[in-house]
């Protein structure tokens, strides 16, 4: 890039707005530049080019984590997970949402507008650096190319969480703009959303590509750098996005009203099938690198800790892994992913990840706001009835009264009882200890690696003083130990449900100390997603196509049941559950139901299932559900009461039209002139 280049790129994007001034703290790469005459000698030096990228990453922290607790990203929380602290209206000072302002749409135009000004900077400087790079004179031409690659997936990624968050957004021109030209000829409209997911996908296929030679595994130190199959991975991401009825197909009145500043439609009302085909074959691109596994446990015979072994199906039981999991235990399994057992790059399903750059609000602020009170944790971050209902019995079977008080229950009742001390000596009922409700008994692994129901076990191996530990934690109002309702505080879980998932046996808040809490690497882009999204696509098709494969050659794409078993199967088998009917594999909209169940429960709280229900067009009948838990102003004596679910008064919902997309700021609307607003939301203060 000559200087004349550089400075067009530069004023092009100061003048439109999408970024902020030099002497900002992200802007840290700009330090390098005494005068604007020295882009050179930074390029030509390998430690600038690897510290200009180091500051590329850094704008995928904080707001623009995936995972990430709610002061950063509410996104990780739907219908599925809710925190019930920060439950008082809006601080401007701490730019705060509670909940209920976040599920009923009372944010503005103002909240959460970090991930735009990140994004568009680290594009700018993301552009800036695949531009240079080839000046270097310390790195092997591969390796140039390789950071080259990395830098085209940082800025390719940065536009994804963009048309994510905000849906069609201005792409920028890689060779720069006329810097003589009028403040309006430098305005950039939105572009269309398959526009945008084409652009955003080739940028992925070339990073990819560009990482081939040096990037299909990083190893320890280079765990939070993009791969090759990061790059796909993403990609089949995008695509699958393009292909869901949100952007493909879409004729709602919402769509018509979504244009940009020439009247055009930015959603498109033509569906597409080949877009599913398209976004199979780029997660089939995935599958195919051998890279990628689920992570599984042992089994163990005996002990405290024996694996609970799920019923015979006649299938699956009869199978090592990975056909069965007759030699697998399916709770520790799936339960040690997510609690920090494993480090980023001895994780082989995790094909993402920001590692140690998350940011303030990072996994560990979960886990501390899930452990209870007893653990000097917050105990506000919360499950409802919805998300446990979803969980399957250890038989395959729906739980009785799924769903019962929503109005989708077929007819049966919740379980009454309790487990009994001879019970639990007769080693009934697994995992549960005495006085839990048997509504929680007989469940698939993933509910006990995921549900802190009442009565569940909590090890806090991490406490200083033993008596803290191994404890069996209830939330009756009277619950001695500070984890039930209490009215002169926030420190209580509004359905009595707690969350577990992120949770090591180590993990306590003693002292409000994060150090007790182990690391957790972030999930960001897990393979059991691309496993789901290829059956997913593929679910969708009628005809059959022929997708270029991303280093040649071609894949053959149709409906085909053992393809999309490929996807099924492992998941299934690891979470210790049996196969579907093949009556559900032979009727595309049972499976489609199937698959939204499966990717609710597998993914809970890896900042899917918000996104998902948007781009399933699910959200308006989703989100505006009541939330259900258990009746928590009931006491230990009244335990009956305590498990018979109830609207939670607490927790409010509802969707409107407007909350299918984030607002665009008003800053950037009255930078940019040809930049349009998603409607429902504000042009003006």
């Amino acid at each position: 890039m000559n200087k004349n280049i550089f400075y067009k790129t530069l004023l092009i994007l100061f003048i439109s707005g999408f970024i902020l001034s030099c002497s900002d703290d992200y802007l840290d790469s700009s330090r390098y530049f005494k005068d604007r005459l020295t882009e050179e000698k930074v390029f030509q030096s390998k430690v600038y080019s690897e510290e200009w990228l180091a500051n590329i990453y850094e704008e995928l922290k904080g707001i623009n984590a995936d995972v990430a607790s709610k002061a950063v990203t509410p996104h990780n929380f739907a219908d599925d997970m809710y925190y019930g602290d920060r439950d008082s209206e809006y601080d401007p000072s701490k730019n705060e949402l509670s909940y209920n302002m976040f599920k009923m749409g009372r944010y503005n135009e103002n909240d959460k507008q970090g991930t735009w000004t990140q994004s568009y900077r680290g594009i700018r400087n993301a552009s800036t650096f695949i531009h240079n790079i080839y000046m270097n004179t310390e790195m092997s031409e591969q390796e140039i190319k390789d950071y080259r690659g990395q830098a085209r997936f940082a800025r390719a990624y940065l536009y994804w969480l963009l048309l994510r968050k905000y849906g069609p957004i201005p792409l920028l021109p890689d060779e720069g703009l006329d810097y003589t030209d009028s403040y309006d000829d430098l305005a950039i409209p939105r572009s269309p959303y398959e526009d945008c997911a084409e652009f955003i996908s080739n940028e992925l296929l070339l990073a990819a590509q560009e990482m081939e030679a040096l990037g299909m595994v990083r190893g320890q130190d280079g765990s939070a750098r993009p791969t090759v199959g990061a790059a796909l991975a993403a990609r089949a991401k995008v695509l699958i996005y393009a292909a869901s009825p949100l952007a493909n197909g879409n004729t709602s009145s919402y769509a018509t009203q979504l244009v940009d500043d020439q009247g055009r439609q930015l959603l498109s009302s033509d569906y597409q099938e080949e877009k599913w085909a398209k976004a199979a074959a780029a997660a089939k691109d995935v599958m195919d690198l051998g890279v990628y596994q689920l992570y599984t446990v042992p089994v163990q015979e005996t002990g405290d800790n024996a694996t609970i072994v799920p019923p015979a199906d006649n299938n699956f039981s009869e199978k090592s892994w990975p056909e069965g999991w007759a030699d697998i235990d399916p709770e520790k399994s799936y339960a040690q992913v997510f609690d920090g057992t494993l480090p980023a790059s001895g994780n082989p399903e995790l094909i993402f990840t920001r590692g140690n750059n998350q940011g303030g609000e990072n996994i560990r602020q979960m886990v501390a706001h899930q452990l209870p009170r007893s653990a000097t944790g917050w105990n506000t971050h919360g499950l409802t009835q919805k998300l446990v209902d979803a969980y399957y019995m250890d038989d395959g079977a729906d739980v009785p009264g799924k769903d019962l008080e929503i109005g989708r229950g077929n007819g049966s009742q919740r379980v009454d009882g309790f487990v009994t001390q001879e019970d639990y000596e007769a080693g009934l009922f697994r995992p549960l200890l005495p006085g839990v409700s048997l509504q929680y008994a007989n469940r698939e692994p993933r509910f006990y690696a995921s549900v802190a129901f009442n009565g569940s076990f909590w090890p806090l191996l991490n406490e200083s003083q033993e008596r803290n530990r191994n404890q069996q934690v209830f939330y009756y109002r009277d619950n001695p130990n500070g984890n039930g309702f209490n009215s002169s505080n926030a420190y209580w879980l509004r359905t009595g449900i707690g969350m577990k998932k992120y949770v090591h046996p180590n993990d306590t808040y003693e002292g409000g100390n994060e150090d007790k809490i182990v690391f957790k690497p972030e999930p960001a882009i897990r393979y059991a997603d691309i496993l789901l999204m290829y059956a997913e696509a593929l679910n969708e098709l009628d005809g059959s196509y022929s997708i270029e494969a991303w280093n040649g050659g071609n894949h053959n794409i149709s409906r085909s049941i053992s393809e999309m078993q490929k996807g099924i199967h492992p998941i299934r088998i690891r979470a210790g559950v049996p196969d579907y009917s093949t009556s559900v594999y032979n009727d595309k909209d049972a499976l489609r139901k199937k698959l939204k169940r499966e990717r609710f429960i597998e993914l809970l709280a890896e900042g899917q299932r918000y996104y998902d229900l948007r781009r399933w067009m699910d959200a308006a009948e989703e989100e505006s559900l009541p939330i259900y838990g258990c009746n928590i102003l009931m006491n230990r004596e009244e335990r009956e009461l305590f498990h018979q679910p109830v609207a939670v008064w607490a927790l409010e919902t509802t969707f409107s039209d407007k909350m299918w997309f984030w607002p665009i700021g008003l800053t950037e609307l009255k930078r940019n002139k040809r930049l349009t607003q998603n409607p429902g939301w504000n042009y003006n203060d």
